[in-house]
């Protein structure tokens, strides 16, 4: 057989959708085929897909006669795949929009190569070094849509990605894809390293004016064939799709502004760079028409950018900056002058030429800053809000819940300017009957929703108020006002009987259930019950906000009640007493517990000790936001009232967990280790398992530092946690419906966990640190664990655990995580945890992280690397993760000088860093820092061995230091080796902070 018979079976013999004997003939009309395959009105597949069937089998490793993985080989059968793609592509004329939408970042990057390639782009080339003038049409065309692709796959990796919804798991789908994800970061980071030369070849392109070619089907098949055949047609100024040199500068300048635009977001006067090229771009297609473009360009988002772009680039002074109702505003926010900003709302209500959601985020600005201590923006708040609210009433929006809660407690000039915002958005003279009719519904339901009569009188004596609703429509209003109050009377006209006829019910119902919602008076939910009793027996009220959530132990008992306004009065008052507690609103709270207290006392034991139990739990919560907050101990009847909640033995009564929970983080939390210890009741400890934990806790934390005799308390408390820890079939639930982080198993103590943080919410120091080390202790247990975590007092729990594999070690971890996480927002000065944090970042890999919690660390304890960092916490171990995270980031002059730190300076791992010459960190400038002669003077030998005389004088001046001198006193050296020290931690420390 002959070596290109053997090429061609070689080449067939992997071909994915043919059979392995298949003829070099009918792989080769595959070629013809595409032609017609392309011609087709719509073929299947899609053209774009065979673009990644041909690149994935021409890129498809090959296995050698050993059973070895070998690249993709150079035979004739892939150069064909490779240019089958590329005239895919041709067909398509080579659309980046198109193409982009169809194929992953890597195909395409693959795809654009090929094109370079074939268009004898030398490989290696820098195209920043290129001149496209001198260049053949076709191959400065292909240098331009590589870079275009570059700059728009860097603007487009920018935005944010909605992730799609993964399918059932599948072990080779899913490493398909991770493998895809790397591929296409490590893409992203070399485009954005060469992102400055992609905008210099794009910015030298916008210079060439003159028209330049791509390749066509045609053109490709020529540079195919032998070099001799093509007689340089290729080459010539008239082969390929012709692309004319306005339509090469629209495109270009639209991606120029495009990363420009991106790139403003961390320098501002870029953005006058992108203003620049986005309004080129709208003037060469308003020239040349977007019709004759090749390379479409989305006019709408065009458009969005020359509108920022105007807003962004135009200063406060800035006599254009009138021209549209953004750029205003923007002006407004940024020199402060919000009553210019409230007058462009109200201007807004008439022309309604800014969009609903823009409204929206000027008031949460707004809001945002009164929240920071702004005071004096509480007011343009409410008048901005006003102005959204009449907007969204004449659009027939629903009603913002905002404006609902600024109008709880109305005021005379509250009420004035809604009126005058009201007055100043309709023209009664030009407005539609729909737009009346809206806004006398609003103005009609303000008044139903008022309480205090002077302001109803106030609305319904307006003159708009007056022109919006006839006569009969008043009387009718003004009636039900009248039947709501007696002592109301706003007509001036004496009420005929025909007026007497009572309102629409479903009105009236209507709108006491709003005040329903939004009342948090337990007296006025009362009052307003017993009218919607009176209206309707059939509707039950506890049901009409979803909002309103009573934990299902509660609710059967309370849904049990036989008199349906008693019962939706004591579920509607738990219910927002439930939620006042949540969002930390303990006044209203207590006082709607104490209302329903005072009702179900009348009538429920059960429901009795319920409300007990969470006012204990509120008044636990009230403190430890108050007084607990800055040290205060807790008042001693609380104390015992905690006790008496965990010893209490009343049978049948519904609890929640979370009650027990808090009951023995409280005492844990104020030290109360003599009572958990000592004097708790055995039978208590013995049946419930949230006091028998915190016992265990308490003993340990007592014991602590202690002997090793002491540690058989740590011990039980080990045996308790891994036995929670061990693994079961599936997850369960507790009373409050939360599902377990660790994995339940049916044992004598039945404790269920959500996580650490919510089953324990401790804040004392040192139960925080006993639980961290116990976890951490736990974790470090796994026999494939290759990084162990550090953590203060680990010695004392067990260094083994009998049946390994029952162990959920994939829950621990996620508990260890959450549990420093946690306990750094207790205090994220303590040093220890913050070694635990960085340790953890070190085991998974994440090498800047854990550098930024290992300085952080030392910042702490030392006043910023002021004082000298202590030895037990700058450990060998820590000083040798640091250099690994140092090497691993390519900082090779960082773990030189990290090296002097440990106990003996490890010069050969000094030495081979320095060796390194891809350093991304200082290099010469860490010279400084460096106090080792040794490794000054190999320094020297190394600048001068490689002709770097620069930074050879660099290293000498640092070894020409007198405070270096080996002759000097021992404190002489070391006072120098510490000043080095602490400059390079706070070096590094502004550089990883």
């Amino acid at each position: 057989m002959s070596a290109e018979a053997a090429d061609r079976e070689a080449a067939t013999s992997s071909r994915p959708c043919t059979p392995p004997q298949t003829s070099w003939f009918e792989f080769v009309l595959e070629e013809a085929l595409l032609e017609q395959h392309l011609q087709k009105p719509s073929p299947d597949p899609p053209p774009v897909q065979l673009i990644v069937q041909f690149l994935e089998q021409a890129s498809k490793p090959s296995v050698n006669e050993q059973n070895q993985v070998q690249p993709p080989p150079d035979n004739k059968r892939n150069r064909i795949l490779k240019l089958l793609a590329l005239k895919v592509a041709a067909h398509l004329k080579w659309d980046l929009d198109v193409l982009e939408k169809s194929l992953s970042v890597p195909v395409l990057n693959m795809l654009l190569n090929e094109l370079l390639c074939i268009s004898k782009v030398p490989p290696g080339t820098k195209h920043v070094d290129v001149d496209l003038s001198s260049l053949p049409p076709t191959t400065a065309m292909a240098i331009l849509l590589y870079n275009r692709w570059a700059i728009r796959t860097i603007v487009q990796s920018s935005f944010p990605v909605k992730q799609v919804k993964p399918g059932p798991p599948q072990l080779n789908v899913m490493n398909h894809i991770q493998q895809e994800k790397e591929l296409t970061e490590n893409i992203l980071k070399v485009l954005k390293e060469q992102a400055a030369d992609s905008i210099l070849v794009l910015e030298g392109a916008l210079k060439l004016n003159k028209d330049l070619y791509v390749h066509t089907i045609r053109t490709l098949d020529l540079l195919a064939m032998e070099p001799g055949m093509v007689n340089g047609e290729t080459e010539s100024s008239t082969a390929g799709l012709k692309i004319s040199a306005e339509e090469i500068q629209c495109q270009v300048c639209y991606d120029l502004g495009a990363i420009y635009f991106q790139q403003g977001s961390t320098n501002t006067a870029v953005h006058e760079k992108a203003k620049e090229k986005f309004f080129k771009t709208k003037e060469l297609i308003a020239k040349n028409g977007s019709s004759s473009l090749h390379f479409t360009i989305d006019e709408e988002r065009l458009a969005g950018y020359c509108q920022a772009c105007e807003v962004l680039t135009s200063s406060c002074d800035d006599a254009s900056q009138q021209a549209t109702p953004y750029s205003k505003i923007h002006s407004c926010m940024k020199s402060g002058k919000y009553q210019d900003l409230v007058k462009i709302f109200l201007e807004d209500n008439i022309t309604l030429s800014l969009p609903e959601q823009f409204r929206q985020s000027v008031l949460r600005e707004l809001f945002q800053k009164a929240q920071q201590g702004n005071d004096a923006l509480d007011e343009v708040c409410f008048k901005v809000c006003v102005c959204n609210t009449v907007c969204d009433v004449l659009q027939g929006r629903i009603i913002d819940i905002q404006f609902c809660q600024l109008f709880l407690k109305p005021s005379k000039e509250k009420i004035d300017f809604l009126l005058e915002v009201c007055s100043g958005s309709i023209n009664l003279e030009n407005a539609s009957e729909e737009l009346k009719r809206r806004m006398a519904a609003f103005l009609k339901n303000l008044c139903l929703g008022m309480e205090d009569l002077q302001f109803v009188f106030m609305i319904s004596s307006h003159d708009l108020f007056i022109k919006l609703l006839k006569d009969d429509e008043r009387k009718l209003l003004i009636d039900q006002m009248r039947k709501r109050s007696p002592r109301i009377n706003l007509c001036t006209k004496p009420v005929t009987s025909f007026y007497d006829i009572p309102a629409s019910a479903s009105v009236n119902i209507g709108q006491l259930e709003h005040q329903l919602i939004l009342s948090v008076d337990p007296w006025r939910i009362r009052q307003i019950l017993i009218e919607l009793h009176g209206m309707t027996s059939e509707r039950q009220f506890w049901m009409i906000s979803n909002k309103w959530e009573v934990p299902n132990v509660y609710g059967n008992v309370i849904l049990g009640i036989k008199d349906s306004l008693t019962r939706d009065l004591v579920y509607i008052l738990m219910a927002k007493g439930l939620h006042c507690c949540a969002i930390k609103d303990f006044v209203h709270a207590k006082q709607l517990f104490a209302a329903c207290l005072e009702l179900v006392t009348e009538f429920s034991p059960k429901l009795r000790q319920v409300m007990l139990n969470e006012m204990l739990l509120l008044d636990i919560y009230t403190h430890e936001a108050g007084a607990g907050a800055s040290g205060e101990r807790p008042p001693s009847d609380l104390i015992s009232r905690v006790r008496g909640y965990l010893e209490m033995r009343v049978p049948d009564i519904p609890l929640r967990q979370v009650i027990a929970e808090e009951c023995v983080a409280f005492l844990l939390n104020w030290c109360e280790n003599e009572y958990l210890t000592m004097q708790v009741p055995l039978p208590l400890v013995q049946t419930n398992p949230y006091v028998k934990l915190g016992q265990l806790l308490a003993a340990t934390c007592k014991e602590l530092p202690g002997p090793k005799e002491s540690r058989r308390t740590a011990k039980d408390l080990w045996e308790v946690v891994v036995q929670i820890c061990s693994v079961s079939n599936q997850h369960k639930r507790g009373n409050d419906g939360r599902v377990s982080l660790i994995k339940h198993r049916e044992s004598t103590l039945g404790i269920m966990y959500s996580s650490w943080e919510y089953f324990f919410p401790l804040q004392e120091p040192l139960v925080l640190t006993t639980i961290l080390s116990l976890f951490v202790k736990l974790h470090n247990v796994r026999e494939d664990i290759v990084n162990d975590i550090a953590a203060e007092h680990i010695s004392i729990w067990p260094s083994s655990i009998p049946n390994l594999q029952s162990v959920d070690f994939e829950a621990v971890a996620i508990t260890v995580k959450e549990l420093v996480s946690y306990a750094l927002t207790i205090n994220a000065n303590n040093h220890f945890w913050l070694i635990i944090q960085a340790d953890i970042y070190f085991a998974t890999n994440q090498y800047s992280a854990a550098l930024h919690y290992y300085l952080q660390a030392g910042a702490v304890c030392s006043d910023f690397f002021n004082k000298m960092v202590p030895p037990d916490v700058y450990t060998d171990q820590v000083i040798k993760r640091m250099i690994k995270c140092c090497s691993l980031l390519n900082c090779h002059t960082q773990v030189a000088i990290l090296c002097q730190f440990l106990r003996e300076v490890d010069y050969k791992t000094a030495f081979k860093a320095l060796q390194e010459q891809n350093s991304h960190d200082a290099m010469d400038s860490y010279y400084e820092y460096i106090w080792d002669v040794t490794i000054l003077e190999y320094l020297t030998y190394l600048h001068h061995k490689r002709g770097e005389t620069d930074k050879r004088q660099i290293a000498i001046k640092a070894i020409g230091q007198t405070e270096l001198n080996a002759s000097n006193p021992e404190e002489v050296l070391q006072l120098a080796a510490q000043r080095r020290k602490k400059k390079f931690l706070q070096a590094m420390a502004k550089l990883y902070f």
